[in-house]
């Protein structure tokens, strides 16, 4: 380590009063080796020279040096000296992940793990902890209503707290809000393309969904409008940014025609935003197209993590936010108190928007590996998404079930087409998700596979077998 890094941290030492100086050494170091300043094996001065260095005493040093190793940044060897390990190891499981669920991105940013793991800790230790083993009322308390509030004001115009309800996860909220809107012989529309969790509700609930016809910018209008004509239709679901699995973020200007023909037919609106937080682009939410419609629904567990399984609905009104939670707390009885108190936490202190912007900026980058390896004319997806939709050459013959399959077995999270299709008719195509317990290193040698497989026609991939 140079004269001119400890003349640096000397400066945001003598610039930043607000955090103990053996704290912020510890920062300094983690985003030297986020940066690339260190590599690991970097050796860092004794703590005598830190200490005259930057103008603290040889206790806080100590100190500093010491809070780096918890956080697994340095390592000391008796006689050697103290060295930099680098970044954090990257957490696997031990037997695999699903690979057919659209799982988030988990960046390994050390400096970030330690914010999400303080915060998480700060929690209990603040929290009486038998406050949250107890029953709690349906839809939240106060400060999680408030911290739900918060995260909606960033896509709603006119978000209300007594139209909040916390859920227990999104899918939670849609089996809630189905079995209430849905009378028999009525019908949801849905895309030719929808949510795989949409299609499972419905059929556990006996529900009929009546596919609309779908092109690039998402469902088609006149399609809508006529089913409406008959007087079936019970609700229109929508996934409208970064769609699962086509990442179509649905354009203003279709957004506005279809609230149009649910306003004139009284038609209300289920809008499940479970990916909007990863999206830069401004969009106005279906809620602020037909707000006295519109159930909003975003939610924690594909910006967060899927542990996380905490939703966020925005009801039209008062009422039909007191008979939504009623409905689901005869379904769920309630959320987890304890995943609420983790949720509220992160957002108030601002650990969820660094894990958003982390995500973010990975998901982006693994983005441009698709890209260089599969071709932008192959595939869609969005900046911010951790999935893409990829079409098939027809040349190769392959069966897209198959090809999934033969996919998942070379470690590629893919699913077909058919596991999304609402008309029995899936296209030629698969959803990729590159999120998950996988490094970027990783996801490359997938995209490897990926690239050498769709190149080659079927029949010669089960003669190599």
């Amino acid at each position: 380590m140079n004269t001119f890094e400890l003349e640096r941290w000397a400066k945001r030492l003598a610039s930043d009063r607000g955090k103990p100086a053996y704290r912020l050494i510890s920062d300094l170091i983690a985003e030297d080796i986020d940066s690339g300043r260190f590599q690991p094996r970097d050796k860092l001065p004794t703590l005598r020279d830190l200490a005259t260095a930057v103008g603290i005493n040889y206790t806080t040093a100590a100190r500093a040096y010491n809070e780096a190793k918890i956080r697994g940044l340095i390592d000391s060897h008796p006689g050697s000296g103290t060295f930099v390990k680098g970044r954090a190891a990257k957490v696997r499981l031990s037997g695999g992940y699903e690979m057919t669920m659209n799982l988030t991105v988990e960046p390994s940013t050390p400096t970030l793990v330690e914010q999400m793991r303080e915060s998480a800790i700060g929690v209990l230790a603040q929290r009486d902890v038998y406050s949250l083993l107890r029953y709690q009322a349906f839809g939240g308390g106060q400060r999680d209503k408030e911290a739900a509030l918060q995260w909606l004001d960033r896509r709603l115009l006119d978000a209300r707290l007594e139209n909040v309800i916390v859920c227990p996860g999104i899918h939670s909220a849609l089996l809630g809000l189905l079995t209430q809107l849905v009378a028999p012989g009525q019908v949801v529309c849905v895309e030719s393309l929808a949510y795989p969790g949409i299609k499972a509700i419905a059929a556990q609930l006996g529900i009929t969904l009546h596919s609309l016809e779908r092109d690039a910018d998402g469902p088609l209008v006149t399609p809508f409008e006529e089913i409406c004509k008959q007087g079936q239709v019970a609700a229109l679901y929508l996934n409208p940014t970064i769609q699962n699995p086509t990442t179509t973020t649905i354009p203003q200007g279709r957004r506005e025609a279809l609230a149009d023909v649910a306003l004139r037919y009284s038609i209300p609106i289920i809008e499940d935003d479970a990916y909007t937080l990863l999206s830069d682009d401004p969009v106005v939410a279906m809620a602020d197209l037909a707000p006295e419609l519109t159930y909003y629904i975003t939610g924690t567990s594909k910006c967060l993590g899927p542990g996380f399984r905490s939703a966020f609905l925005h009801a039209p009104g008062k009422r039909q936010a007191q008979r939504a939670a009623g409905a689901m707390r005869a379904l769920s009885v309630m959320s987890s108190p304890i995943t609420d108190a983790f949720v509220t936490q992160w957002i108030l202190d601002g650990t969820a928007d660094a894990v958003i912007r982390a995500v973010r900026t990975e998901a982006i980058s693994r983005l441009r590996l698709a890209e260089q390896y599969l071709g932008r004319n192959r595939m869609a997806s969005a900046e911010g998404a951790f999935h893409m939709w990829l079409k098939i050459p027809k040349a190769s013959n392959w069966n897209p079930s198959e090809l999934a399959v033969e996919l998942r077995g070379h470690g590629v999270s893919a699913v077909a087409s058919a596991a999304f299709s609402t008309d029995n008719n899936p296209p030629d195509t698969l959803r990729i998700c590159f999120g998950g317990p996988i490094s970027r290193d990783d996801w490359e040698e997938g995209l490897q596979q990926v690239s050498e497989l769709i190149n080659q026609p079927a029949h010669l991939s089960s003669l190599a077998r």
